[in-house]
C-alpha cells in the first residue's frame, strides 16, 4: 500500500488500494492541485462515487459526500446550486461514468461549475473487473473473457459535442497532471479530467497492460492527451441567477377565500364529473371547490385524464365536508354529473354500484348509454344549452344546475368564485352559463 507524504489537504496515512493501483498516484496529484489553488477546506467538497475511488474522500481534510453508484454528478450539481461559493470536485471511476452517463452529458451541456475527475482504469475494479464503457476494443475482463466487442467511450468528445466548458485527457504518468487538475478546478464552468490509469488487480494482468501499451491505445483510437477542449461561455448557475433570481417579481392577484355564504351540507359528500377534454372539467371543478370554501366547507379535488391534449376523458372527483378531509378517494359517489361519452365510458362500473340514495345528472344525449343503476337519474340538455353560450362552458353550466337542484350551498357562491378566480372575459361567459344552468332546473327537470 502507498503511504502519503508531504500532503497539504490529504492525511498522511497508508492508502487502501492494491499495489500499483493508479488511484494511489492520482490522489497526491489532486492534493497538489488543491494546494496550488489554496482552496478553503470549509468551502471545498469532494463527492465520491461507488467503487474503489469511493474510498478516497475520507483521506482529505475537506467536506465530503458519498452516494449511489453513477449519481455523484447529480449530488455535486445539487451542492453547487445550493451554495455556489463551494468548490465541488467529483471523483468517479469509468464504471460510474457509464452508469451516470446522462448526468455527465447534461451537467456538461448546462455548463454547471463542477469538476469531474474520472479514474479511468477500463473496468469495474471493486466488483471483480467487469467491462465498462471505456474498456478498449478487445480488452479482456470478467464479462468479456474473449475480448470486448464494443468501442470505448470518449468522455472528452462528449463534453466537446455538447459544448461543455473544459475537457482534458491525461495519464497517470504525466508530469503535469496536478497542473491540469488545478486548471480544471479553477475553470468557471463544467470541467472533466479523464485520467487513464492502472487496475493492477484485474485489467493489467488480464491484458498484460503496461505504459507502452496504454500509450499505444491512445494512438490507436486517435485520443489526444492534454487539454482537448476549452470554451468560455456563461456558467449555468450564473445564468439562472441573472435570468430568474435577480428579476423583479410579477405582481400576482392573490385570492382570499373567506367564508361569505352558508351551506346545507348534512354529511361528507362525493361528487364525480365525467366529461371530456376541452370541456374545462378540471378548471370548473376547481371553481366549484372554491365556491364550497366560500360557503364554509372543506373541499378536495382529484383529476383523471390521459396524457393527450384535447382528446379523451376528463374526470374530476370532488369531496365536500364540514370538517377536514383526510381521505380523498370516492368509493361510492353521492352525485354523478355525466356530460360526455368519453367520461361515461370511464365511470360505467361506478354508476352500476350507485344505490338508491345517489343521484345522476346526465346530458339528454347520453341517458340511453347509461348502464343499469339504482341511482336516481335527472336528464338535462347541458350540451345544447352550453352551445348557445360557449361550448366550453358545459361543465360550469351543469354544476350550476346541480347546485340549484341540490341546494348544498348558494349558486351565488359559485358566481363569486368565478368572479374571484377567473379572468374577466372568461368570467363573463361562465356567469351567463351559471344563469343558464339554473334556468334548466326550472324548465327541464326529468327524474327517473
Amino acid at each position: 500500500m502507498a503511504i502519503v507524504k508531504n500532503a497539504v489537504y490529504m492525511k498522511e496515512v497508508e492508502l487502501p488500494f492494491c499495489p500499483g493501483c493508479g488511484h494511489s498516484q492520482i490522489l497526491p496529484q489532486l492534493d497538489k492541485a488543491m494546494a496550488k489553488l489554496n482552496l478553503d477546506p470549509k468551502k471545498t467538497v469532494l463527492v465520491t462515487d461507488i467503487g474503489c475511488v469511493g474510498l478516497s474522500d475520507q483521506y482529505f481534510n475537506v467536506n465530503a459526500f458519498h452516494g449511489l453508484h453513477g449519481r455523484s454528478i447529480t449530488y455535486a450539481c445539487g451542492l453547487k446550486m445550493a451554495n455556489p461559493e463551494l468548490t465541488v470536485i467529483v471523483l468517479m471511476g469509468d464504471g460510474g461514468l457509464g452508469i451516470g452517463g446522462t448526468h455527465f452529458i447534461n451537467a456538461a451541456r448546462r455548463n454547471i461549475d463542477i469538476t469531474v475527475i474520472v479514474f479511468n482504469n477500463f473496468n469495474f475494479g471493486m466488483t471483480g473487473g467487469e467491462h465498462s464503457v471505456t474498456t478498449p476494443f478487445g480488452g479482456k475482463t470478467a464479462t468479456t473473457y474473449l475480448g470486448n466487442i464494443e468501442y470505448p467511450l470518449d468522455a472528452c468528445s462528449l463534453v466537446q459535442a455538447v459544448n461543455g466548458g473544459f475537457a482534458a485527457r491525461m495519464t497517470v504518468f504525466d508530469k503535469n497532471l496536478s497542473d491540469v487538475i488545478a486548471e480544471a478546478i479553477s475553470f468557471k464552468g463544467f470541467a472533466v479530467v479523464d485520467i487513464w490509469e492502472y487496475c493492477t488487480a484485474y485489467y493489467v494482468p488480464r491484458n498484460e497492460l503496461n505504459k507502452e501499451k496504454m500509450l499505444k491505445l491512445l494512438e490507436t483510437y486517435g485520443f489526444k492527451t492534454g487539454i482537448i477542449h476549452k470554451v468560455e461561455r456563461k456558467e449555468y448557475i450564473e445564468s439562472y441567477i441573472e435570468t430568474y433570481v435577480n428579476q423583479p417579481l410579477k405582481s400576482e392577484k392573490r385570492v382570499s377565500l373567506e367564508t361569505e355564504f352558508g351551506n346545507n351540507l348534512t354529511k361528507k359528500t362525493g361528487i364525480i364529473i365525467a366529461g371530456a377534454a376541452g370541456q374545462k372539467v378540471k378548471s370548473s371543478a376547481t371553481v366549484f371547490g372554491s365556491s364550497a370554501i366560500l360557503s364554509g366547507l372543506y373541499a378536495t379535488q382529484k383529476d383523471d385524464y390521459p396524457i393527450t391534449i384535447m382528446t379523451g376523458h376528463s374526470i374530476s372527483e370532488i369531496i365536500l365536508d364540514k370538517k377536514e378531509i383526510n381521505y380523498t378517494g370516492i368509493d361510492k359517489p353521492d352525485y354523478m354529473l355525466v356530460i360526455a361519452p368519453e367520461g361515461l365510458a370511464k365511470v360505467k362500473k361506478i354508476i352500476q354500484k350507485m344505490d338508491e340514495s345517489a343521484n345522476i345528472f346526465v346530458d339528454e344525449s347520453l341517458v340511453s348509454l347509461l348502464p343499469e343503476t339504482k341511482a336516481k337519474i335527472e336528464t338535462y340538455p347541458f350540451k345544447k344549452s352550453a352551445n348557445a353560450i360557449d361550448r366550453f362552458s358545459i361543465t360550469i353550466l351543469s354544476l350550476a344546475t346541480f347546485l340549484a337542484r341540490t341546494n348544498l350551498f348558494p349558486v351565488d357562491a359559485l358566481k363569486k368564485a368565478v368572479t374571484l378566480t377567473q379572468k374577466k372575459a372568461i368570467a363573463e361567459i361562465n356567469l351567463k352559463a351559471i344563469d343558464a344552468g339554473v334556468k334548466l332546473v326550472e324548465e327541464f327537470v326529468s327524474v327517473k
